[in-house]
């Protein structure tokens, strides 16, 4: 169910806010969450030690709480695709800067378990096996399931709206640090040029009905990204919500 409120969400069109999981993957800090604060969570395995199967008992907690849980994938590669969405309620993909590309991996995600050959020819003009196959993937078994590639690069951006075309796709996520390093400006979240490609690929995604947000470790970075007509909110992530909130709190304190 939070992965089907989440689609349903994207696809009226409204906003939806999440944050980074990198490190937390005890259940119970479910409990400490704000209600209504967060639609969904995307964990990561990336710069740290777990692999995606620590962060199962933290995705079954959140979807108690309707808060839908996806999983961002090392590679790009159908079968790992396929797998996290069949233990989490979507996937999220990085680097996606190839149509073709793209749109098999959309397939993995959102037309599993058709493989091979009659994948293909769903793909080249949607002939399915029977009416009752499609049925049954696109009204049962991959109804909720939430694919989000990242646009990360460039080349990304300019095919952007033939990505932002394939079946399956409701919303892109940019990851700004490989962004501005691949724009020659790294890291350089508030330039100019950074935030009038926001504009670019959140225009573009907003003309196929697709939602399109950054990743942003402060809360003006973030609001800005909002008023540009972002609706895919990423804030932050676990380890630096609770920097932020003991600097200020013992900041505070030792004031006096």
């Amino acid at each position: 169910m939070s992965g089907r409120m989440l689609k349903n969400k994207l696809l009226k069109g409204e906003t939806v806010y999440g944050t980074l999981v990198q490190h937390a993957v005890n259940p119970a800090m479910v409990d400490f969450l704000p209600p209504n604060a967060l639609d969904f969570v995307i964990v990561t395995a990336e710069h740290n030690a777990l692999d995606l199967a620590e962060f199962l008992p933290l995705r079954y907690a959140l979807a108690a709480k309707g808060i839908a849980c996806l999983a961002r994938t090392h590679s790009r590669e159908p079968d790992d695709v396929s797998k996290v969405c069949d233990s989490f309620d979507g996937v999220v993909v990085p680097y996606m800067e190839d149509y073709e590309q793209a749109k098999r991996l959309a397939a993995a995600a959102v037309y599993r378990p058709l493989k091979g050959k009659a994948l293909e020819r769903v793909l080249a003009g949607g002939a399915w096996p029977s009416e009752a196959t499609r049925k049954y993937i696109t009204e049962s078994k991959c109804a909720d399931t939430v694919f989000m590639p990242m646009i990360e690069s460039v080349e990304g951006v300019e095919n952007l709206d033939r990505i932002c075309s394939i079946p399956g796709v409701h919303a892109v996520f940019v990851g700004p640090n490989d962004l501005t390093v691949n724009m020659g400006i790294p890291n350089k979240y508030d330039h100019p040029d950074t935030i009038a490609m926001l504009q670019k690929i959140i225009d573009t995604a907003d003309r196929h009905h697709v939602a399109a947000g950054c990743w942003f470790g402060t809360t003006e970075q973030a609001v800005r990204t909002i008023r540009q007509g972002a609706r895919l909110v990423v804030y932050s992530n676990d380890a630096l919500i609770m920097k932020n909130a003991m600097a200020d709190a013992f900041t505070e304190l030792k004031k006096g």
